[in-house]
């Protein structure tokens, strides 16, 4: 038996645990657009943002010991790409709906692999293919809700960076642990965040401490676990593969945002669910078909 035979169980094995990790990032990720929405009705998106990444750096705070200057490097360049993230998220909001910032995010299936392809990696043809089946239900179901607002470009800038994000944390995350590179990425957006806020951080306490249960949320679960998962799983899968798994979020976000902020979820968002959800499995099927490299990349599949 060849070794590389030995090493196929483990590698699909982590492979599967990758592909879990991002899913379950997706379920989160979500629950945060409603979430999110609904909190920048009550204090400015500095103070929020702010907030649930001081509350998440701090759990992280054990993991930064034995830095070194490639770590340090690392994750400050993850973490300012982070904290435009969240910034333009929670800005966004402030006008967009939920609904559509889900549908938005996940147009990361072909901004991560086209990016990916300039800087030299495979295209597949499945990739392309699933990347269009999904891109058509995500604007079916983006354009359900009328034209594009400022917020709506504002979270478009959130996903082009978010896709920059995946490409280089795909690139850093095998060099390092991953609690220490999720620590530091935490605690960069958490103090820019802080110096963003400050300005608006005292006529806000009183209404901090009336939310304080979405905040919690938002700074364990939809900022702590989530930036850990992400970390864990591109160990193990793509950037690419990363961002097709992400095309469950419009599917779950519509539903948390019909369940908890009343949105509307019509016609087109099943016909775009519908899509999305066969985009995601033409992207795990194997044929020799569609397993091809198309134009771009260096190495042979």
């Amino acid at each position: 038996m060849k070794l590389d035979d030995c090493n196929q169980p483990t590698q699909n094995a982590l492979h599967i645990q990758g592909i879990i990790a991002i899913a379950i990032v997706s379920l989160i990720w979500a629950t945060t657009f409603p979430l999110t929405k609904d909190a920048v009705t009550s204090f400015s998106p500095a103070v929020l943002t702010a907030s649930r990444f001081s509350v998440a750096a701090a759990i992280f705070t054990p993991y930064l010991r034995s830095l070194n200057a490639q770590i340090l490097r690392d994750g400050a360049i993850l973490g300012l790409l982070l904290f435009a993230c969240f910034a333009f998220q929670a800005i966004g909001l402030e006008t967009a709906n939920a609904n559509r910032g889900g549908f938005i995010f996940s147009l990361n299936v072909i901004i991560v692999p086209l990016l990916g392809a300039l800087l030299g990696q495979p295209l597949l043809i499945k990739t392309v293919l699933a990347a269009g089946v999904a891109l058509t239900g995500i604007g079916i179901m983006c354009w359900e809700n009328g034209s594009l607002g400022i917020g709506d470009l504002l979270l478009f800038g959130e996903t082009f960076i978010y896709g920059v994000y995946m490409l280089v944390l795909q690139g850093t995350a095998q060099r390092h642990s991953t609690l220490s590179l999720t620590a530091i990425q935490l605690w960069i957006v958490a103090v820019l965040s802080a110096v963003w806020a400050a300005p608006q951080m005292v006529g806000q306490f009183e209404t901090l401490s009336n939310n304080y249960g979405i905040i919690l949320y938002l700074g364990l679960i939809g900022t702590a676990a989530t930036i850990w998962l992400e970390t864990i799983g591109q160990q193990w899968i793509s950037a690419t593969e990363a961002a097709l798994l992400c095309t469950l979020d419009p599917v779950l976000t519509s539903v948390f945002s019909f369940w908890l902020l009343g949105e509307k979820f019509g016609v087109r968002g099943f016909i775009g669910t519908v899509l999305v959800l066969t985009a995601l499995i033409l992207s795990q099927s194997k044929s020799q078909y569609i397993d091809r490299k198309l134009i771009f990349g260096a190495e042979n599949i």
